[in-house]
C-alpha cells in the first residue's frame, strides 16, 4: 500500500492523462454502439441523410476526442509543473551502487573520514540519542579522476541506500526555470525513496556548474536563473531538517570551496568536507596491485616500481594506463602484460600517441642533441630527479622528450630546486651551442617551451619568493593586476621593476653558464649520449643509467 501511495505521488499527472485518454475513448465506443442502434430504426430517407453527415462528422468528433482533448489537457497540467523548463530532462533514476568498500583503493584519508559519515548513516538513533545532529549534508573536494563518484557510491551500498544522481550542467538550461524545477524534481524523487527504503542519498557531481557566487543579472535572464537555482538548492536544503526524512546531500567538485557560493558552504548546509587528493606512494601501489590482478600480467612486474614512475597520476590515469597496456599486448599478440607494454602505455597516458610526423636525418640529429643537453644536465644537476626516458620519437606535438620524475613526493622546491628545473631548461638551448654553434626554434615557442619553463620558474623565484640577487623581497606578483583583456596594471615603480627585471636575466644567466661549463667538462659524455639517443631514438631508465655508469658519474640526487 505504502508503495502504491509513492508511486501515485511521483506519477499522478501521467495516471491523470492516462485515466482521461481511456475514458474519452471508452465514451467514444459506447456514443458509436448508441448511435448504430438506433440508426436501423429509422427511415430510409433518414439514414441516408445522417451516413453522408456521419461521414463528415464522425471521424472529426473521433480526432477531437482521442487525440486533441488528451492533448491539450496534458499540455495545461505539464506546463503547470515546469513548462519548458523540463524539455530535455533526463529521466532522474537510480544510480548503480553495487561498489563494495574494499573495492575503494588508493584514497586512504578520503576514505577514513567517509567511513565516519557510513557509521552516522547507518545508526542514526544513536546519534540522536547523544543529541548530536544528523549529518545533512557532505561535499568531496579533489581534483578530477580520483574517485569522488565512486566513493559516493561505495558509501550507498555500505549504508545500504538508493543513490540518485544529477551533474550540475542538468541544472543549466535555454530556458528560464530549467534549474528550479529540475531541483525540485530531484528532491521529490528524493523524499519518495527515503519514505520508501528508509533513507536516500542525493549525490549532485560537478555542482560547481550551477553553485558559483551569485551576482547581479546582466540584462539577459541567465545570471538570474542561475541565481533562482541556487535559492531553490539552498530552499531544499534547509527543508531537510524541517521533517525527518532521512536524505543526505552529497556533492562533488573540481575547485576550491571558496570558489563557491558562500550561502552554501557555510555551516548548516554541507557540515561535512572531504579532501580527495592524488594517491600517495603507497596509494599508488595498491591501486596497481588491484587493476594488475584484474588482467593477466608477467610474473616479473614489479608494482613499486609502477608506482614510484606514475608519480601525481590519478586512479583513472593509473586504470587507463593499466587497461591501454593490456591492449598494446593484445595488438602485439601476447598472451600477457609486460613491462614494455605499461612503458609504452604509460608514455601514451603521459604525452599521447607517436606523431606520423617524419624527420628528416638532419633534424633527428639536431632532435637528439637538444634532448641529449636535457636527459644529461638533469642526470648530473638535479638534486631530487630521476631521468627515466629518453626519445626522439614525435608524440603530440614535441619531436622529441626527456621524462624525468622525482625520486619522492615533494610539496615544497628549495631554491637549489627551483634553479636545477630552469638548469634542465636550459640544457637544450646550451646543448645546441656546443653542437652546433647555433640555435633551433625547439627551445621557444610559448607555453611549455624550454625558454618559457625557465623564464616560469626565475620569475617565480623573484616576484614571489624573494630569492633575486638585488635583495628586494615581497610577493611583488601581486601587486599586478590583471585586466579583463589580458592587460594589466602595476602598482611597481619603474625603478623598482627594472631590478627585479635584471634579477630575472641574472638567474638565467648564470645557470646558462654553468649549464655550459658541465657539458664541456662532460663532452664525451654528452655526445655519446646523444649518439646512442640517435640510434636507438628511445632509450628507457635502465639503459640512461648504464651510459653513465658507463663513465663512472652518479646521479646528482645521491649526493645531495
Amino acid at each position: 500500500m505504502k508503495k502504491a501511495l509513492i508511486f501515485l505521488k511521483l506519477y499522478w499527472l501521467r495516471i491523470l492523462i492516462f485515466t482521461f485518454l481511456l475514458a474519452a475513448i471508452i465514451v467514444s465506443v459506447f456514443f458509436v454502439n448508441y448511435c448504430m442502434e438506433n440508426y436501423f430504426l429509422l427511415e430510409r430517407s433518414s439514414r441516408r441523410q445522417i451516413s453522408g453527415q456521419m461521414a463528415l462528422l464522425l471521424p472529426m468528433f473521433l480526432l477531437v476526442q482521442l487525440i486533441a482533448t488528451p492533448i491539450m489537457i496534458g499540455l495545461q497540467f505539464y506546463f503547470m509543473q515546469g513548462g519548458f523548463a523540463k524539455m530535455g530532462q533526463s529521466k532522474i533514476s537510480l544510480a548503480r551502487t553495487d561498489i563494495k568498500w574494499d573495492e575503494v583503493i588508493g584514497m586512504r584519508e578520503a576514505k577514513a573520514e567517509a567511513w565516519e559519515l557510513v557509521e552516522l548513516l547507518k545508526d542514526r538513533a544513536k546519534v540522536k540519542a547523544i543529541g548530536g545532529k544528523i549529518i545533512k549534508g557532505t561535499i568531496m573536494i579533489g581534483p578530477p579522476g580520483c574517485g569522488k563518484t565512486y566513493l559516493a557510491k561505495a558509501i550507498a551500498t555500505e549504508c545500504g541506500l538508493p543513490l540518485i544522481s544529477a551533474t550540475g550542467s542538468e541544472f543549466i538550461g535555454m530556458f528560464i526555470g530549467v534549474g528550479t524545477a529540475r531541483m525540485k524534481s530531484l528532491f521529490k524523487e528524493g523524499r519518495a525513496l527515503a519514505e520508501l527504503h528508509g533513507g536516500c542519498i542525493v549525490f549532485i557531481d560537478e555542482i560547481d556548474s550551477f553553485a558559483r557566487p551569485r551576482q547581479a543579472d546582466q540584462g539577459f535572464g541567465g545570471t538570474m536563473d542561475r541565481n533562482a537555482t541556487i535559492n531553490q538548492f539552498l530552499t531544499e536544503m534547509d527543508g531537510l531538517r524541517k521533517s525527518e526524512n532521512n536524505i543526505v546531500v552529497i556533492a562533488a567538485t573540481n575547485v576550491p570551496e571558496n570558489e563557491l557560493d558562500s550561502a552554501i558552504m557555510r555551516a548548516g548546509r554541507f557540515e561535512r568536507k572531504i579532501h580527495v587528493s592524488k594517491p600517495n606512494l603507497e596509494d599508488r601501489k595498491d591501486l596497481f596491485d588491484f587493476y594488475l590482478k584484474r588482467v593477466k600480467a608477467a610474473e616479473d612486474i614489479d608494482s613499486n616500481l609502477l608506482a614510484r614512475k606514475a608519480l601525481w597520476f590519478s586512479p583513472a590515469d593509473i586504470d587507463a594506463m593499466v587497461r591501454e597496456a593490456g591492449l598494446i599486448a593484445m595488438r602485439d599478440g601476447r598472451a600477457a602484460i609486460t613491462n614494455k607494454d605499461l612503458s609504452t602505455a604509460y608514455d601514451r597516458v603521459m604525452f599521447g600517441m607517436k606523431s606520423n610526423i617524419t624527420l628528416t636525418a638532419k633534424e633527428k640529429q639536431w632532435t637528439a642533441y637538444h634532448e641529449a643537453g636535457h636527459a644529461v644536465i638533469a642526470y648530473l644537476c638535479h638534486p631530487t630527479n630521476d631521468v627515466i626516458k629518453a626519445t626522439i620519437i614525435p608524440h603530440k606535438g614535441m619531436l622529441g622528450f626527456v621524462s624525468q620524475r622525482p625520486v619522492e613526493e615533494l610539496h615544497s622546491k628549495r631554491r637549489e630546486d627551483l634553479l636545477a628545473e630552469i638548469k634542465v631548461a636550459l640544457g637544450s638551448y646550451a646543448a645546441e651551442l656546443l653542437k652546433f654553434g647555433s640555435t633551433s626554434a625547439g627551445v621557444g615557442g610559448g607555453p611549455g617551451s624550454d625558454f618559457h619553463t625557465a623564464m616560469t620558474y626565475a620569475y617565480a623565484m623573484v616576484y614571489h619568493y624573494g630569492m633575486g640577487a638585488s635583495g628586494l623581497i615581497g610577493d611583488f606578483g601581486s601587486m599586478v593586476h590583471s585586466g579583463p583583456f589580458g592587460g594589466g596594471s602595476s602598482i611597481l615603480s619603474e625603478q623598482t621593476k627594472a631590478r627585479l627585471e635584471q634579477d630575472v636575466q641574472d638567474i638565467l644567466q648564470s645557470c646558462l653558464k654553468e649549464v655550459k661549463e658541465t657539458l664541456s667538462r662532460n663532452r664525451d659524455l654528452f655526445e655519446d649520449f646523444a649518439q646512442r639517443l640517435l640510434q636507438k631514438e628511445e632509450l628507457e631508465y635502465d639503459e640512461i643509467v648504464q651510459i653513465f655508469d658507463n663513465y663512472g658519474i652518479r646521479p646528482a640526487r645521491l649526493s645531495a
